[in-house]
């Protein structure tokens, strides 16, 4: 005969998870105003461009300005900005004054 299989109950076993967002162990509101301060100047460097003739020196040269300023610049910054803590820059301090 077959043995009889007693099964578990899951409703016991059962754990609340709640969800946490990676970035909120890596990202500050710091990075934060980074990312949004990259998305206005880009906004506004896609402006310049549209407006007036295809010419224009805000065509021409405003706009890749501020293009260039919020993708090369802000949006890395807004990722790899991290804030430096006490012991970080106690240690740094510690082992520059001992050069001297």
């Amino acid at each position: 005969m077959a043995k009889k299989v007693i099964k578990k109950s899951f409703r016991k076993t059962k754990k609340t998870i709640t969800p946490v967002s990676p970035f909120s162990i890596y990202w500050s509101k710091t990075n934060y105003y980074f990312l949004l301060l990259g998305f206005v100047i880009i906004i506004l460097g896609f402006y310049f461009m549209s407006i007036g003739p295809w010419n224009s020196t805000t065509s021409l040269v405003v706009s890749p300005i501020l293009l260039i300023i919020g993708y090369v610049l802000v949006f890395p910054a807004s990722i790899l900005y991290k804030k430096r803590t006490i012991k970080e820059s106690s240690q740094e301090d510690n082992n520059g004054s001992s050069k001297s």
